[in-house]
Order: structure tokens, then C-alpha cells, then sequence
């Protein structure tokens, strides 16, 4: 009995951020509208490279779809601070579903251009960049007590991977069956799922502050607060870091599945199934910790892992291999990114929250299409596991480099949360 009591403790623990009902409906909608997206990001790869045998375009690409991140969330974190998330999120969504309707119909008509995938990317680019920091932020609006925020964020990265295990899994055998088509279709009927939760919410209303400030003023202090506060610096460079350097890993994988491993769409899914394995593996971690004690460390040893894993990816030439290598990759980046989420969340004022979180998305996933030109155009030069090899190399330096600045990022944060009340004074001192 006494083990059974302590698993359902256990449990009730690592999903306690589930007993709140609107992050509970916001956790089944876009979890379902998730896997959607995986499936089409993965048939979108799949159906460019089989078009051009360029590694060259798939850098290309990548570039296009989220450079509009780097550009536009700037401004779009300036308008999460000022207008209500939950309107943005339902348009942005919207949008979304337009797009892979769109891709759908051009795909299952016979009428898809290689300009046609890079143009709908860009599209979906701008509508994430406006996306991502809505909704990063709206996650303290519906999730009521504040320790459970560190909670919320880790069960938002095992959503995320739990799809990203699924559907690329399910692309890869609807590609070889059905076709690319079909992954856009079920992907735009996907999104009918979290405008149906985000409509079902019940939210109480705050009255957000009238400002009179321009635009541009608000863009300066957000920047301003971002890069003199040192803790933030310093996360943010090392998310840019692993986006930059590390991230365009995946652009790549369509060569490593047909060219290094000898596979096809099925081997391309299991590979990205791999990295969702890993990644889920270390949301399921995180969100069983009971405190956010430790993360900064935690940043440091995930990138670290992460580097690893890619740059001894790079090496192999057995699926087995390839597939464990691909796991270690994925717990380390998505333990890294939702530990730094965490942090970011929990010492960021609110009042500049959604500018905060739009340097996350620029940091996350803005870098990374300079990191996919880069890692296409190396890749056609020099190969791609030698591109990979060399960005691993790079991550675990930067793993290092930020490990030795924990102890001054310690020093700041921790009496920021005994003031918060997430830890008491004796704890901030081990």
C-alpha cells in the first residue's frame, strides 16, 4: 500500500499543473494540434528534398520559415504585453489552419512548387512570430498559483515532444502510403482542436495598463531589461547559441536518412521519433522535480548533452546508433530550453513579460535560420556529418562557458524567488 501511495503521490506531483482547468483544456487542444504540426513539418522536409536532392534548399527553406521570427517578435512581444493573449492566440491559430489548408490543396492537386513550400513557410514563419510569444506568455494566465508555473512549462515541453514523437511517426508511414498531402490536410483539421480550448476558457479578466508610450519605446526597454540583467543575458545567449549552432542539425536529417543511413521517409520518422523520445524523456524529468533549485546547473549539463549527442551522431553509420544518439539530442535540448523557460518565467517582471518571452522565441527559433543557411551551405561543402560534428563541438564549449558563470547567476536569482516566496531564505543560501 505504502508503494502504491507513494507512485500516486508521485504522479499527482509531475501533473500537478493539470488541476487547473483552463491550462488543462489549453494541454489536450494543443497537444492534438501539435502532432498535426510535426507531421507537416516533417512532409514539408520530405516532399522538398524529393523534389531537389539539395541539401542546399533544405537550408534554404528552413531560413525562410523562420527568419520572420527574427524580424517580427519584437514587435509581437510589444503587443503580447498590451493585448489580450487569448484573441491573439485564437487568430494566430486561425491563420495556421489557412496555411496547411493551402498546402493541402496545392499538394493533393499536383500544383506544388519548390516556391510554393518556401513561400507557405515564410507565412507560417510570421504567423509563429507573432504566435510564439502570446503564447509563452498566456501561460501564467492560466495557471493560477505561481509555484506550479515551473510545472506547467515542463508538461508544455512533454506536449511538445510527446507530438513531436507521434507525428513524425505517423508522417513517415502517410508518406510512403498517401503522400505529403495528406499530412497538410489532417494538419489543418488539427488546429480546429486548440481554438475549441482556447474558446472554452474561463479567464479572469485583468485590466492591462493603458500605455501611452510608442511602440518603439517599448521595444528599447524591453531590450534594455533583457541585456542588463544578467541572469536573462546569459540564458538567452546560450539559447542562441544551441539554436545557432546546434538546432539546423535537424534541416539535415533528410540527408542523414537517405544518403548516410541508406533509409527513406520511414527511417527520417524514426530518427525525429528518436530526438521526440529523448525530449520527452526530459520533460517528464523536469516536470517530476519539485523544485526550480538547480536549473541554471541543469542548463549547463543539458547543453553539454546535447552537443554530444549531435557530434556523435554525426559519426554513425548504424540506424541503432543513430536512433540512441538521436535520443541524448533531444533530452538535452529540450531539457536545456524548458529549463531556461523556467527561469525566464519565474524572475521577469510582469509587465515586460511578453517582450521577455519574444527574446526567447528570437533566441529559440529566430537564430536558427541563419543556422540553417549555414548548416545547408557548410553542408554542400564540406558534408553534413562533418557540419554536424563541428556544431556539437561548438554547443559543448558553450556548455562550459556558461557553467562557469553559474555562480554569479545564482547570486541574483535566488533572492529574487525568496522575495517571490517560491523558496525561504535558508534554501537560497544552499
Amino acid at each position: 500500500m505504502k508503494y502504491d501511495e507513494l507512485k500516486r503521490n508521485a504522479v499527482n506531483s509531475t501533473l500537478r499543473a493539470l488541476r487547473h482547468r483552463n491550462y488543462r483544456l489549453f494541454f489536450a487542444g494543443h497537444g492534438l494540434s501539435l502532432i498535426g504540426t510535426w507531421m507537416q513539418q516533417i512532409a514539408m522536409s520530405w516532399l522538398l528534398y524529393r523534389l531537389t536532392d539539395s541539401a542546399l534548399l533544405l537550408g534554404i527553406a528552413g531560413f525562410f520559415s523562420q527568419i520572420p521570427t527574427f524580424i517580427f517578435a519584437s514587435l509581437a512581444g510589444v503587443y503580447a504585453d498590451r493585448w489580450n493573449r487569448r484573441r491573439l492566440l485564437v487568430a494566430t491559430q486561425m491563420l495556421a489552419m489557412l496555411q496547411a489548408f493551402i498546402l493541402a490543396f496545392l499538394t493533393l492537386s499536383g500544383r506544388i512548387e519548390v516556391w510554393h513550400i518556401i513561400s507557405l513557410g515564410a507565412f507560417l514563419g510570421t504567423i509563429n512570430s507573432f504566435d510564439i510569444p502570446a503564447r509563452q506568455s498566456f501561460i501564467v494566465d492560466i495557471v493560477d498559483r505561481k509555484e506550479d508555473l515551473g510545472n506547467a512549462i515542463a508538461l508544455n515541453s512533454f506536449m511538445f515532444n510527446g507530438a513531436r514523437l507521434v507525428g513524425p511517426s505517423i508522417a513517415g508511414i502517410l508518406i510512403a502510403v498517401l503522400g505529403e498531402g495528406i499530412c497538410f490536410l489532417l494538419n489543418g483539421i488539427s488546429f480546429l482542436c486548440i481554438i475549441v480550448a482556447l474558446l472554452s476558457m474561463k479567464i479572469r479578466q485583468t485590466e492591462k495598463k493603458k500605455r501611452k508610450s510608442r511602440i518603439w519605446h517599448d521595444l528599447k526597454e524591453g531590450y534594455s531589461y533583457a541585456f542588463s540583467f544578467l541572469p536573462i543575458k546569459y540564458i538567452l545567449l546560450q539559447l542562441g547559441l544551441i539554436s545557432f549552432m546546434g538546432m539546423p542539425y535537424a534541416v539535415l536529417m533528410p540527408v542523414f536518412a537517405r544518403d548516410i543511413l541508406h533509409g527513406g521517409p520511414y527511417t527520417l520518422g524514426f530518427l525525429m521519433a528518436a530526438s521526440g523520445v529523448g525530449a520527452l524523456t526530459g520533460a517528464v524529468y523536469l516536470a517530476s522535480r519539485r523544485t526550480i533549485l538547480g536549473l541554471g546547473r541543469i542548463i549547463a549539463v543539458s547543453s553539454a548533452i546535447f552537443g554530444s549527442g549531435i557530434f556523435a551522431f554525426s559519426f554513425s553509420r548504424m540506424i541503432p546508433l543513430s536512433l540512441a544518439m538521436m535520443f541524448l539530442a533531444g533530452f538535452g535540448m529540450i531539457v536545456q530550453m524548458a529549463a531556461s523557460n523556467t527561469i525566464l518565467q519565474t524572475i521577469v517582471e510582469e509587465d515586460k513579460r511578453g517582450r521577455i518571452m519574444s527574446l526567447f522565441a528570437i533566441a529559440v527559433v529566430g537564430l536558427t535560420p541563419f543556422g540553417s543557411l549555414f548548416a545547408g551551405s557548410l553542408a554542400s561543402r564540406i558534408t553534413a556529418p562533418t557540419t554536424v560534428a563541428l556544431s556539437g563541438v561548438i554547443c559543448v564549449t558553450g556548455a562550459l562557458i556558461f557553467a562557469a558563470n553559474l555562480r554569479r547567476i545564482r547570486e541574483i536569482i535566488r533572492p529574487i524567488y525568496v522575495k517571490m516566496g517560491i523558496i525561504d531564505a535558508s534554501r537560497a543560501k544552499s
